[in-house]
């Protein structure tokens, strides 16, 4: 980990971001939420395209505080919370009003029977009773502005504790007053260590014990500034703290445990905002798999969510998201003290060769950047170093040169290497005077440069001194105890100052009004309805999407006249709005040249849709396409975020590789890019054997519009899919060769 300094922590925090040529977000971004005045910009779906940011100065600095409930019975749980809250109130320096109908006084406190006898108006009450929506209703009298319910039995009980849970929120609205809870607990206040400087984490869980291991981060000297245990999250939820502590200068990044979101737009903003004030935002997801999914609403009674569209969404704002607790803390305890990287490339330097090899592979294949030095560089580092050692990246240094002068030379001939952004070093176990001499070296050398110095200590006690004092004692270092925590770290922290960098906002971009592509767009929309092919080709025409030639039919003569019209060979297909996948009922015929194929075909089909019982709107003589890439362009909606698109390998592949990207709306050009790259079969679109490269700029284009159309139709589109869209050789355009849209 991070070591600690002491010392003012505004002052010297300060002073290190300006020497580093940055200015403090304090001084860029105001953490004050748009007043009731001002006009919050909406896109045209008339959602909003900023995240509103609460004020919770109060809530975590408050001047007074209400304890509803309070007593100092032994053996009564609100007798310990009524201990640990006193405790609190000192340290913050607030004062602290016990609140029982029967009770003169708590703790040697005067205790006033009800929240309507309290002397002065607090700005926070903390709820100790089984019921906290009596207390609401008295509150919203007293204009408190924050209160915690800490009483389970909502949500996550079932539909009855859902109905209750509503219930409260409802009440909280009226009130005006913000809600914790309910089903939260006590690590709001919690006693962090105040000898601690540098910027901080901040902590969000709904599960407060899955926080301990980043509060533990305290004793290896990374701070802590705020921790808020959502809960159930009736009112207050982690997007409104995620908003709150991207505003405040203290905070070097945002850690959260997250089991369900209660809102994907407003997550998304938050995101959005920590993005633009270039603060990490670092999450365990729960719910990648049914079970963890089905645990997850159980307990918090949220939805989690399709996992694939939250872990794009994530991606696409630029939330880290990690698996295991141990990463979380790892990789925000990096995010948050490390200076902005001066290069992407990554030197692996060790007293092994055989660790540097382990290591390199591990980092490689992770996606990290190992540069080969330049030969200058190789043979600077032969003045120490055998000559017969590899030192092109990794370094192995045979392990003699670090026991004397030649260890400091080595390091910091690496660090000046101007494509070198971070140097790390796996210590596999203590070797004392090695290990000891190394450690220091590391340390030093870290306190002198502006580049990214990691260890890994591999020992499995953790007590030496070198580890202990040297390593954990630094401000500097980033220490690790296992390769893969480290690779995921470094990978965070180099991936979100790429991300960061020029970052720009894509709800910057969302349309505010609808183009005149949606008017045509809602005269064919069909409420509760499958369109046809026909009418979602129409649709898709209405948004500039290529679609072949093509004409509806409902006699064979007229058939055969459309195929002159079409030109020969055509594909002719049953239309009807029941109908889903044509093939599978033999509803498709391809490569029909003759008129005689013409008439016959169209006698098959319409007997097969007689036979099948579907109704038909008509018979489609198309234009057939033949020369492609096959892909699948489709709009979903999805119960947390709304609209999502989706973009993948179409035709019968999409059902067998299940290769598709994921993106929230809004989203720019670059993102639908991204998409692509994203695929494991990407390099279709390049030309294989012998094939042309495909259309992309095509491609990336149809997305686009699909986006628009997602955009603005929102709830009135449940659902599209345009399957196979052919994308032509370079040049050629796109062409929607099918169609499905359902509408809500």
């Amino acid at each position: 980990m991070l070591g600690s300094t002491h010392g003012t922590l505004t002052t010297d925090f300060r002073a290190r971001v300006e020497a580093c040529g940055e200015t403090p977000r304090a001084a860029v971004h105001s953490s004050a939420a748009p007043s009731a005045d001002d006009a919050v910009p909406v896109d045209v779906s008339g959602r909003p395209l900023h995240a509103d940011v609460p004020d919770l100065d109060r809530f975590f600095r408050p001047e007074s505080v209400a304890v509803v409930g309070a007593s100092d019975a032994e053996g009564r749980p609100n007798t310990g919370i009524t201990r640990q809250l006193i405790a609190w109130a000192a340290r913050v320096g607030a004062r602290i009003h016990p609140v029982h109908p029967t009770r003169p006084a708590v703790f040697g406190l005067a205790c006033h029977a009800s929240v309507a006898d309290l002397p002065e108006q607090v700005d926070l009450a903390v709820l100790l009773v089984s019921d906290p929506l009596p207390v609401i209703e008295e509150l919203a009298d007293t204009k408190v502005r924050f209160a915690v319910a800490f009483a389970s039995g909502f949500a996550e009980t079932g539909d009855a504790g859902a109905a209750a849970q509503e219930r409260l929120g409802a009440a909280v609205r009226r009130s005006g007053l913000r809600l914790l809870g309910p089903n939260t607990n006590l690590n709001a206040f919690q006693a962090f260590r105040d000898d601690l400087d540098g910027p901080a984490i901040a902590l969000i869980t709904q599960s407060g014990h899955q926080g301990r291991p980043v509060y533990t981060l305290q004793e290896l000297g990374i701070r802590l500034s705020h921790w808020a245990p959502t809960g159930n999250e009736a009112d207050l939820e982690t997007s409104d703290f995620i908003s709150y502590f991207a505003e405040q200068p203290e905070v070097g990044a945002i850690a959260c445990y997250v089991e369900g979101l209660k809102d994907g737009r407003s997550f998304l903003l938050a995101a959005d905002r920590a993005a633009r004030n270039g603060v990490p935002v670092v999450a365990v997801k729960v719910g990648r798999t049914e079970t963890g999914a089905r645990t997850a609403a159980s307990h918090t009674g949220k939805l989690t969510g399709a996992d694939t569209v939250v872990d794009a969404a994530m991606r696409q704002f630029g939330v880290i998201r990690v698996d295991g607790l141990d990463e979380l803390q790892d990789t925000a305890a990096l995010l948050a003290r490390a200076r902005r990287p001066r290069a992407d490339g990554v030197v692996v330097y060790s007293i092994s060769g055989g660790t540097g090899a382990h290591f390199s592979d591990l980092a490689t294949e992770a996606g990290l950047t190992l540069p080969t030095l330049s030969q200058a560089k190789q043979d600077e580092l032969h003045q120490w170093i055998p000559p017969y050692l590899s030192v092109a990246n990794p370094v192995d240094n045979g392990g003699h040169p670090v026991g004397d002068w030649r260890g400091r030379k080595i390091i910091d001939a690496i660090l000046a290497d101007p494509s070198v952004g971070v140097l790390i070093c796996p210590i596999t176990g203590p070797f004392p005077p090695m290990s000891d001499r190394l450690a220091q070296d590391l340390a030093d050398a870290a306190e002198q440069t502006d580049k990214l110095i990691c260890v890994i200590w591999g020992s499995p006690l953790g007590t030496e001194d070198a580890y202990r004092t040297t390593l954990l004692g630094s401000s500097r270092v980033a220490t690790f105890r296992t390769f893969g925590n480290c690779i995921t770290a470094v990978r965070a922290y180099l991936g979100h100052h790429r991300f960061t960098t020029g970052y720009r906002s894509p709800f910057e971009d969302a349309p505010r009004l609808p183009s005149p592509s949606y008017r045509k767009a809602q005269a064919l929309m069909r409420p509760g309805q499958q369109l046809s092919e026909h009418a979602a080709k129409q649709l898709l025409r209405a948004y500039g999407i290529r679609v072949p030639r093509e004409q509806l039919v409902t006699s064979a003569a007229a058939a055969v006249r459309a195929a002159g019209l079409v030109g020969y060979p055509v594909v002719m297909k049953a239309s009807g709005p029941q109908l889903g996948h044509k093939t599978e009922l033999g509803l498709v015929k391809i490569g029909l040249t003759s008129a005689s194929q013409i008439r016959d075909a169209y006698r098959e089909l319409t007997d097969i849709a007689r036979y099948e019982n579907v109704p038909l709107d008509g018979i489609l003589v198309c234009q057939m396409v033949e020369r492609g890439v096959e892909m699948v362009v489709g709009v979903t909606h999805d119960d947390l975020f709304g609209p999502t698109v989706t973009v993948g390998l179409g035709g019968v592949l999409v059902e067998v590789l299940h290769d598709a990207a994921v993106r929230v709306p809004p989203f720019g050009e670059e993102q639908a890019r991204a998409m692509l790259a994203e695929l494991r079969g990407h390099a279709l679109l390049e030309g294989v054997r012998g094939a042309p490269p495909a259309d992309v700029d095509a491609l990336v284009e149809v997305v686009l519009r699909v986006q628009r159309m997602a955009l603005e139709l929102g709830d009135e589109l449940a659902e599209l899919d345009v399957n196979p869209l052919m994308v032509l050789p370079r040049g050629q355009g796109a062409v929607a060769l099918d169609a499905l849209a359902v509408c809500r």
